[in-house]
Order: structure tokens, then C-alpha cells, then sequence
């Protein structure tokens, strides 16, 4: 350790807004060219998880940069090479939506421009708009890589995600068909279990008479789609109507919509484990065209779909006169007729979870649609789920807390009934402009003949699936590409091969840990964790750390909307870096969840000062005795020496567990009141050589130990002194 000539370079008061600023610039010119890394005897490697070109930096996303440049900033200090590599996701569902609110802004739809036109006013927003939260992420400290920064659309990782596809189709893994899935009215699309969202409503339960049976539904509007009716196979009340077809009364759909009247109808009655026979009466009906639940009882008891509702949230022909309606509309117009010609037995209030799509809050409506899936488990002939299951069982990727596996298995565990599976197929397949295409291509028309070959029109594949056009061998017809792009979470779960090059995979896969929050667990950390060993052989990590949810100081999620949102740059802008990093991490305590408290990031603040108070005081302190033996040497013996010890033990022990907070919690408390407030009052009244290798050695070490969490202010006081030990 070298000290400058004059220790007067600490001003009185910290300034962190200077510092920063001054950190920034500097270590912006030192991003101009690739690193290259020598990764032996240690590396250790953090993926970013990939942030929303749509984004800006969030609570959420600033606790988990913040932990993750914690453990990046710790293991170089150990003598790892330690990487983290940046990347950034196209975000397929929701950054079309953001431009097309630009477009609307203008009077335009998306339909206006074409496609073509649309994508290149996606990559114009790109371009503009789409590394915001990465430069965010550089003012709250975190060391990325970022010369290695990848994006989801480039052209390499692009190839990869189609061949990921042509791989798993040529394993007889992705197949079309049409099936009952989620799609967005509003969006236009489909979208996977995963990315609907549920949110209270309150609504009515009808109980409706069905011949000899009541049942109670909050979706009346759907009856017409009804083909069965079913119940329990346990249940003693119906067990002498399953399988039987029997007659009820229902309403007439024909005739004038002012004028109610009743038909008779036949309806089959199954039994099916899937009802639970407490949910209402017992009686369900089955409406496979518009539940999924429905649909799979339907495959089991091979019943038709019959569709009520289109994808605009309308109901179709099939609902006679009642067509046209929205479904709301239809609900309370058919339970008014229902009423009237005396099936509607009784209303009650009722309070349910209604389906949202995930990115735009509009309604999801469950419809039969012909979509590309994914196989997931080996009841559909793939061991995808399988291998993600085997994974965390064996140990080969451990999820830190351990409770959090539960998460992991409810979604990839078979259900325990016999004949019910959880782990349904992965519709990847979605109706946008933006994003991958599926490498999947059409007969334009219908097939044109060879002259002289007109026979081998016969042999014609109508499908093909191809990194570039095919050409069709038997006929003259050309292929077009599908209009479909893939699922967004199809290509990100390639992302820690995916996003590195050729000499970076060998170096980088598998990273170290992965830190990410838990409402991914299923959508995000699964996906990767099977995509790794289909392709790589390997887990693409060890370790998943999942951290803290940030929630509003009462509890409950943070929202803009509501007024409990908090923007970490404000709290960067008013209090530093430094103590925006050591509010998040002071209360990071275990896995619960953090009641967000502003005094915390305040006394982040006053802690940096008092780091910088007693930098200053020691250089103070020393002045021109670093020629008496101020030099940093071997370890001075003092009570505060060993209490530094201890402290520095006891921390890392709780980073190597990822306990953060305890950490913070251990290295304030002993800098704060050991080293400031007890030890440096002692040195004034005893100044000499041996009390100033004291100082230096507990000061430098403190700073170090402080560096991970509070990287700016550690820096400055280091470029001041000259510490080359860091």
C-alpha cells in the first residue's frame, strides 16, 4: 500500500454523485476491446439474466444485479477470473406491444405498415431505446463484461434457436396440431401456461339446471360449447348416470335475441377424476373448446370441441343469436334468459382468480387453435421434463433455498392421479411479427407439375422444416416461411450457450451460479436446465440462488399505477449508488421477502461517510510518519486486528452461503462501532509507527471487505491512497 504526499485530496464531505460519475467514465474507456481471460486454475461465471429491451430498471432487477457484482467482486478478490456477461432479450410479445402503441400514437396499426416495415420500426425502437437498462445497470455499479453484451436477435444466436427447433422436430419432438390454448384477445396470440396471470374479480356463481343435475358456473355464456357433462368417478350421487346420454333443457339459440325460449337437448355424462366432487355441486360441464382442464378430459373421453367464442373475445356462429356479443355481454344476457325460462336456479357472489395475459392485462380466452408444441415428458415421448426433474434430484443443480424446489416440481412432477399429467406440452408457436421465426415452410399454392413428371406430385412434402427455403424435389410450387415467430422463452432458455461464441462456450458453460427471482423458476431457470443437458451434455449451472421478492413497505407488489412503485435511479440521483446497494442488500435477510424501507438506503449514505470520514482521519493521522515504518507489512498485532479477523471469517462464510445481509449486517457493525467509534478514538491519543500499521491494515482490509457491496466509494478512497491490493 502507497499513500499520496497529500492527504488533503479527501474533500470534507463525500460527494458520491462526483464519484460515480468519474468511476463511470473511467471505466468506459476501458470497454473499447474484447477482454480475454486466462481461466486457469480459477474462473468463475454469472450470466445476467436477460433483461426486456422493453425495460427499465426496476427494484427487482437492481437486488439482483446488486448480488450478483457482489459475488463477481468477492471471487476476484479471491483470484478467481470472475466474468459476468451481459445480454438482452427481444421480448417478442412485449416490445411489439410497445411499438404498436407508438404506431396508434400516429393514427396506425402494424397492419398499415406490413411486416416487413413493422420489424424495421421495432429495430429503429431497438436502437434507440432498447440498451436503456443496461447503461441503468452500469450507474448502480455492476461490472459486467460488457464488450460480451448479447442480444437474443442477433444473427448467431438466431441460427441457434432454429436449430434448436430443427433439432427437437427431427426427434419427433415438435409437432402441429391443434389443441385448447391460451390466447390473448388482445395481442392476438397464443401464449403458454406460464405468461397467463391471474387476478382477483369478483362475480356470480349460476347455478343452472341440467336436466336431473344443478351445477354452478361462473361462465354461463359457454354452455353452448358444452358436449359432456362430468363428474367424479368416486362420487355415490351420479355413479348410475356415467355413461349414459341423457335429455335436458337448455336454452333455444335460434329465433330472436328479445325473445328467450327453451330446447331439448342430449348430453353425455362421463366420470373423470379431474372433478373435485366439493366444487359446487359436484356436476361439472364440459366445455372443451374453452378450458384446458375440459380439453384434457375431453381427450380422455374423446369428445368433440365445439368453439362459442372467436379470438377477437366475441361469440361466434355456433352461439346463434347471441354471436356478436362480447363475452361479458353475453354472460349477463344468457343468465337473464336462462332466468327467464326458469333453468337459472339461483345467483351467489362469488370472488375468483380470472385469467390475464402476463404482458397487456387483457383477458385470456382458452380456444382450440392450430399451433406448433414441444414435448415435454415421456407420456408425449420426450424426456425434457425428465431431465430437468433428474437435475435437482441427483444434486447436479442445487436450488438455494431449498424450499424453493417445490416451485420446480409442481410444475415439472407428473400428477400423482392416475391418468392426470401437469406437465402438458409446450405451445411455442405465437401469432406476432417480432422475433424468430420458425424455420418451418409451406407449399405457396397448391402443388404445380414437372412436365413429364407430373406422377411425383404424389411424393410432394406439404411441410418442411429448414434453416433456409427449400426446394421442393417432386413439383415446381415454391415454399413460403411460416408467419409464427417462437415463444420468447423458447429462445432465452438457450441463453448460456446461446449467447457466447465458439472460444467463450468452452470457457463459460457452464457458468457458476445463477441468481434470479422466483417467478421464473417454471418459465425461465427449468427450460435452460433441460436445454443444457439436450444440447450440452451438461446443467448449465450448479447452484440457482433465488432471491428476495421487493415489495412495498405495507406488503404487496410494487406498482406504478398504485403509487408503491419506487425507481432505484431516484434513489441513485438522491443518495448515491453506494446506498441504494446497501439498502437492497441490509435487508435482504434469508429468503423473505423484503418490506421495502427507504432509511435503510439513508443509512447506506451515512455509512459511505463515515467510510470517507475515516479514510481521511487516518491519512490524517499517518501524515509524514509513513517514513517511520507507515508501510503496510506483515499483520501488526492489536485486539482490533483480530476482531477484524474474525468479522472478515465470519462474512465471507455468509457470502459463500449466500447471506448477504448477514454479511453487510457483521462488516458494519464492526467498521462502524469496533474500528470508528472505539479503535480510531484510541489511536489519537496514541499515535505512533506501530499504531499507524494498525490503521493501515485494518483500513485496507475494511475497504476490501466493504468493496463488493460498495464498490464506488471503495474505489475512490483506493485510487487515493494508491491500494494495488485489491
Amino acid at each position: 500500500m502507497e499513500f499520496i504526499d497529500n492527504p488533503n485530496m479527501f474533500s470534507k464531505t463525500y460527494n458520491p454523485k462526483a464519484t460515480e460519475e468519474k468511476i463511470l467514465k473511467l471505466r468506459e474507456r476501458n470497454l473499447k476491446k474484447p477482454k480475454t481471460y486466462n481461466l486457469k486454475p480459477k474462473s468463475y461465471t454469472i450470466l445476467l439474466p436477460l433483461p426486456n429491451i422493453t425495460g427499465s430498471l426496476h427494484m427487482g432487477h437492481a437486488l439482483n444485479a446488486t448480488i450478483s457484482d457482489i459475488l463477481i467482486r468477492w471471487h476476484r478478490q479471491q483470484g478467481y477470473n470472475a466474468v459476468w456477461l451481459p445480454g438482452l432479450d427481444h421480448a417478442g410479445i412485449a416490445t411489439q406491444n410497445v411499438v404498436e402503441k407508438e404506431l396508434r400514437k400516429q393514427g396506425q396499426t402494424r397492419f398499415d405498415l406490413g411486416r416487413e416495415k413493422f420489424i424495421e420500426r421495432v429495430w429503429q425502437w431497438k436502437e434507440k431505446y432498447g440498451e436503456i437498462i443496461l447503461e441503468q445497470l452500469k450507474k448502480l455499479g455492476a461490472s459486467c463484461d460488457w464488450s460480451r453484451t448479447r442480444f437474443t436477435m442477433d444473427p448467431e444466436y438466431s441460427r441457434a434457436v432454429s436449430e434448436a427447433f430443427i433439432h427437437y422436430y427431427n426427434k419427433g419432438w415438435i409437432y402441429q396440431a391443434e389443441r385448447t390454448i391460451n390466447w390473448c384477445t388482445r395481442c392476438q396470440t397464443s401464449i403458454s401456461d406460464l405468461e397467463v396471470a391471474y387476478k382477483e374479480e369478483k362475480a356470480k356463481f349460476y347455478y343452472i339446471k341440467y336436466g336431473p343435475f344443478t351445477l354452478a358456473t361462473v361462465r354461463p355464456e359457454t354452455k353452448f360449447g358444452d358436449t359432456a357433462l362430468a363428474v367424479n368417478l368416486t362420487d355415490k350421487r351420479y355413479k348410475k348416470y356415467i355413461g349414459k346420454e341423457i335429455e335436458i333443457e337448455s336454452l333455444d339459440v335460434s329465433g330472436s335475441l328479445d325473445k328467450p325460449a327453451k330446447t331439448k337437448v342430449l348430453v353425455k355424462v362421463v366420470g373423470d377424476k379431474a372433478v373435485d366432487p366439493e366444487f359446487g355441486t359436484g356436476v361439472i360441464k364440459v366445455t372443451p373448446a374453452h378450458d384446458i382442464t375440459d380439453y384434457e378430459i375431453s381427450l380422455r373421453h374423446k369428445l368433440p370441441l365445439r368453439q362459442v367464442i372467436d379470438e377477437n373475445g366475441r361469440m361466434n356462429k355456433n352461439a346463434g343469436k347471441y354471436s356478436g356479443l362480447k363475452v361479458k355481454e353475453a354472460r349477463q344476457k344468457v343468465a337473464a334468459d336462462l332466468k327467464a325460462v326458469g333453468l337459472l336456479l339461483k345467483e351467489e357472489p362469488y370472488s375468483h382468480r380470472v385469467a390475464v395475459c402476463s404482458r397487456c392485462d387483457s383477458t385470456v380466452e382458452p380456444l382450440p387453435s392450430e399451433q406448433w408444441f414441444l414435448k415435454m415428458d415421456p407420456s408425449t415421448g420426450s424426456g425434457l421434463a425428465m431431465m430437468a426433474r433428474k437435475a435437482i434430484k441427483s444434486g447436479k443443480v442445487k436450488i438455494i433455498p431449498k424450499n424453493f424446489e417445490k416451485i420446480f416440481f409442481d410444475w415439472f412432477t407428473p400428477s400423482r392421479v392416475e391418468g392426470l399429467n401437469n406437465i402438458r406440452d409446450w405451445c411455442i408457436s405465437r401469432q406476432l411479427w417480432w422475433g424468430h421465426r420458425l424455420p418451418v415452410w409451406f407449399h405457396e399454392s397448391k402443388c404445380v407439375p414437372i412436365l413429364g413428371r407430373e406422377k411425383e406430385i404424389e411424393k410432394c412434402e406439404h411441410i418442411k422444416v429448414s434453416l433456409t427455403e427449400p426446394k421442393c424435389e417432386h413439383c415446381a410450387a415454391k415454399f413460403i416461411q411460416s408467419e409464427d415467430v417462437l415463444d420468447t422463452w423458447f429462445s432465452s432458455a438457450l441463453w448460456p450457450f446461446a449467447g457466447l461464441n465458439k472460444s467463450d462456450v468452452k470457457k463459460f458453460y457452464p457458468s457458476s451460479v445463477l441468481v434470479t427471482a422466483r417467478d421464473i423458476i417454471n418459465l425461465w431457470v427449468g427450460r435452460m436446465i433441460f436445454s443444457g443437458w439436450e444440447f450440452m451434455g451438461k446443467a448449465p449451472f450448479p447452484e440457482v440462488f433465488i432471491h428476495a421478492t421487493v415489495l412495498a413497505k405495507e406488503g404487496g407488489r410494487m406498482s406504478k399505477s398504485l403509487g408503491t412503485g419506487v425507481d432505484p435511479l431516484d434513489l441513485i440521483e438522491k443518495y448515491g449508488a453506494d446506498a441504494t446497494r446497501f439498502g437492497l442488500i441490509w435487508q435482504s435477510m434469508g429468503n423473505q421477502d423484503i418490506h421495502w424501507a427507504e432509511e435503510h438506503v439513508v443509512a447506506g449514505r451515512k455509512f459511505a461517510n463515515k467510510i470517507w470520514n475515516a479514510s481521511r482521519f487516518v491519512l490524517q493521522q499517518i501524515g509524514e510518519s509513513r517514513r517511520a515504518g507507515a508501510r503496510r507489512g506483515s499483520k501488526p498485532k492489536a485486539g482490533i486486528v483480530t476482531q477484524f479477523e474474525q468479522t472478515k471469517t465470519s462474512a465471507e462464510k455468509h457470502l459463500a452461503k449466500y447471506e448477504f445481509g448477514q454479511a453487510l449486517h457483521e462488516i458494519y457493525d464492526f467498521f462502524w462501532h469496533d474500528f470508528c467509534d472505539k479503535y480510531l478514538e484510541e489511536a489519537k491519543n496514541s499515535p505512533g509507527p506501530e499504531t499507524n500499521r494498525v490503521l493501515i491494515y485494518v483500513l485496507g482490509g475494511s475497504l476490501k471487505l466493504i468493496h463488493p457491496f460498495m464498490p464506488f466509494i471503495t474505489e475512490e478512497v483506493r485510487s487515493i491512497m494508491k491500494i494495488s491490493d485489491y
